[in-house]
């Protein structure tokens, strides 16, 4: 989790989230700019959140998933 929160967006750095254990790299998704999404961030696990969300995980599935959650 610790080294999933450096993955935020800023500076440069690539837009990751986490979604059932696994991580997605979401940096070309529009809908992420500067590591926001409504009230959800980059760098964070999205799994609780995905629950109030207006659509399902097939939003997560186009894009690259580039690690897995330990633990």
């Amino acid at each position: 989790m610790e080294e999933l929160q450096d993955f935020d967006g800023s500076g440069g750095k690539p837009v990751y989230v986490a979604y059932m254990r696994k991580v997605y790299d979401v940096t070309e998704s529009e809908l992420f700019e500067d590591g926001e999404h409504y009230e959800h961030y980059a760098g964070q696990d999205l799994t609780a959140a995905m629950d109030d969300a207006p659509h399902g995980e097939e939003m997560l599935e186009r894009f690259p998933v580039v690690g897995e959650m330990e633990g």
